[in-house]
């Protein structure tokens, strides 16, 4: 029997279970699939049974020219009102890259499900859910081969199924996207087929149809060579959050020499045990021998993560394990299992209130729900530049000495938590105690963060991962130890997730519609035809005094752009346009901020440009602010259009502006929320 790490790659997938409108094996036709006529044509090649898009040279003695390749594929309109699986079958040659994308209607963005640019000799399965939805969508495949000769894009069929890509039975020679993870000495293989098995004929009828033609998945110790031998199952990576209930089927002989448990694993390759099985007797196992035992176990997987079954061996007498239908349901297994833990009680920005955050009367010291009118002493807060924050300041007390501690909601047990938030300090000498960050189970405090450098005035921002154990609490603590080493801390825009900083920030920074530049213009170009110069992509201060930000919006440490007055003549401009942006019925919410701060500050204007007219949206003249300010900005347009970004410099070098962290929304804009009265401080040093 073939090894599953050879099987995922075959060429053809034999559907024998319902097929969705959306489906393609690309035999005769398209199936409704369509080019996008702004951009290459996908090809059909009939012989081969498959569509591609090439590489295309405008000159073949000179690999470095070529016309631009990106080939789009839009999708017929698709029904979403039930949970699906799209399952693609792909290859790049050479180089290049693939993306699938999910097109709503009203929505100027796409939503990423699934990309990749890893190239390869022959064909590969990749699957994605398709969650259910009462909105009609599209979706739209983006094939770019690279400039490599020979390279190019190919998808060999497209198959959408009902139900979840966790779900299979390995009736199909695809195997729903699982593949062994290869080891030298043990593997998971196919069984079943009605044939015989290469290893030994002791196998079980398939739990699907019960009988010997059915397939199912099945590992055996008789090549294992080493202490500890593990041989890896590994699904299809979810590509939305999910929870309900893991079942699968099994059977087991227990020799005295394997564990059989099943895991979760993660981007990072981080493991979480869901279920292990019992260590049988060898009696058990003779009287259970060609019983299937069903498995039912929680599954909570608010980020994108895989299931692994995991056999190990102990010897080449550790007999084997089989696996049948495995299936998913959002619902729980039991009825007892408490839902999935929303972490966004613990989310503050502290507009209105302290949201669910209490203050611990024993300390002494209160932190204070502040407004500040920016000035070169002090930043406006982080949320919008005009709103409120919190500030421990040892000026306000009467003591030597101090604490201020701020408590957050009850955190739910054995889960791991992303706690982000924005923190500046101001005249602490030494700063190991000026802000703290401590996580407190039951009678036991353990430090999870400290600030270890002075953050210049700036909001910065700080991610902290960290675990419980048991129902706990985060608390934010500031000492001041003496009047000769005292300062100001603010903290603004708490935020909580599940999963670990490194999987939440990715998610966040791939959303449809959101650049914060960190990692460049995020398909933004410069408009090298009615400018006089371009925007920079810029970290930390300007290189002019008095004028610019210190650091982005983003994190305080990050990338912004902005307009470098200096070269620049008084009156002349810089744009950044937005790729062209789809029509829509709705209105669209476009949120942003800006940085204008500088004695000659100039102007900035966002400006709606479609069929060769202009329309004003937006417009700031002169000097702002010092701190960086939220914009909001609500238009609609019928047909695509594009967003500009225009920068004017003023009438002397001190007329920086900058641009960070651009939001596109559907729907309109929010309103204004009412604040609640505050403490007002103009001048806190």
């Amino acid at each position: 029997m073939l090894p599953l790490y050879l099987l995922a790659l075959a060429a053809a997938i034999q559907a024998r279970k319902e097929l969705l409108p959306g489906s393609c094996n690309f035999e005769a036709n398209t199936c409704g699939y369509m080019s996008d006529g702004d951009f290459r044509s996908w090809t059909l090649h009939k012989d081969g049974h498959f569509i591609a898009v090439d590489a295309t040279l405008k000159d073949d003695l000179d690999l470095d020219i070529r016309t631009d390749a990106t080939g789009v594929l839009l999708s017929p309109v698709l029904e979403q009102s039930e949970w699906s699986c799209m399952r693609l079958v792909y290859q790049i040659s050479g180089t290049g890259s693939l993306q699938v994308l999910q097109r709503t209607e009203g929505r100027s963005f796409d939503r990423l499900l699934w990309s990749s640019q890893r190239p390869s000799d022959s064909w590969v399965i990749a699957s994605m859910d398709l969650y259910n939805s009462t909105e009609t969508a599209r979706v739209v495949i983006e094939g770019i081969p690279g400039r490599m000769a020979g390279s190019s894009v190919a998808i060999f069929e497209i198959h959408i199924s009902p139900g979840y890509c966790l779900d299979c039975d390995f009736e199909e020679s695809h195997l729903c996207g699982y593949n062994n993870q290869w080891n030298a000495n043990v593997n998971w293989f196919v069984g079943g087929g009605g044939g015989g098995q290469l290893l030994h004929n002791n196998l079980p009828d398939d739990h699907t149809h019960n009988n010997r033609t059915g397939h199912f998945m099945y590992v055996d110790s008789i090549y294992s060579k080493t202490f500890k031998e593990v041989a890896k199952l590994v699904s299809p990576m979810t590509m939305v959050p999910m929870s309900g209930c893991l079942t699968f089927h099994y059977q087991r002989s227990d020799e005295g020499g394997n564990l059989f448990s099943v895991y979760t694993r993660d981007r990072l390759g981080q493991y979480q045990e869901l279920w292990r099985a019992e260590l049988d007797t060898p009696s058990d196992w003779t009287r259970t021998q060609g019983e299937w035992t069903p498995v039912q176990v929680d599954l909570k997987a608010p980020y994108s993560v895989q299931v692994v079954f995991e056999v190990s061996f102990n010897s080449p007498r550790g007999g084997h394990v089989v696996v049948d239908d495995i299936s998913f349901s959002s619902e729980f297994c039991s009825l007892n299992t408490e839902p999935t833990f929303d972490a966004s009680i613990a989310n503050c920005d502290f507009e209105s209130d302290l949201c669910q955050y209490i203050q611990d009367l024993r300390t002494g010291s209160l932190w204070k729900r502040v407004s500040v009118k920016p000035n070169i002493f002090r930043n406006g807060d982080h949320t919008s530049g005009a709103g409120t924050f919190l500030l421990a300041h040892s000026q306000l007390n009467t003591q030597s000495t101090y604490m201020s501690r701020l408590v957050s909601p009850t955190l739910a047990a054995n889960m791991k938590y992303c706690l982000r938030f924005y923190f500046s300090l101001r005249g602490f000498n030494q700063t190991d105690q000026a802000l703290e960050v401590y996580l407190q189970q039951g009678r036991s405090e353990e430090k999870i963060w400290t600030q270890g450098e002075k953050s210049r005035g700036i909001w910065i921002a700080a991610d902290v991962t960290f675990q419980t154990s048991q129902p706990a609490k985060v608390a934010f603590v500031s000492t001041c130890r003496s009047l000769w080493d005292s300062g100001s801390v603010a903290l603004d825009d708490i935020t909580m997730s599940l999963g670990d900083c490194e999987l939440v920030t990715g998610m966040s920074s791939s959303l449809p519609g959101c650049c914060d530049f960190a990692a460049g213009l995020c398909g933004y170009t410069q408009d090298k035809q009615r400018d006089a110069a371009d925007w920079e992509w810029r970290r930390g201060p300007t290189p002019t005094s008095y004028t610019g930000p210190r650091g982005d919006h983003t994190s305080g440490l990050g990338y912004y752009l902005h307009m470098e007055a200096s070269p620049m003549l008084p009156g002349q401009t810089v744009r950044l346009l937005s790729r062209p942006l789809r029509g829509s019925r709705v209105p669209q919410c476009l949120r942003f901020f800006y940085h204008m701060y500088g004695s000659s500050t100039g102007q900035l204007s966002v400006h709606l440009e479609k069929d060769g007219g202009d329309i004003l949206l937006w417009q700031r003249s002169g000097e702002q602010s010092i701190a960086w300010l939220r914009a909001t900005v609500e238009y609609q347009s019928n047909s695509q259009h594009q967003i500009t970004f225009e920068a004017t410099r003023g009438s002397s070098v001190r007329s920086d502006i900058a641009i960070d962290d651009i939001v596109f929304e559907g729907g309109p804009c929010p309103a204004t929320e009412t604040k609640a009265p505050m403490a007002t401080f103009n001048e806190i040093e």
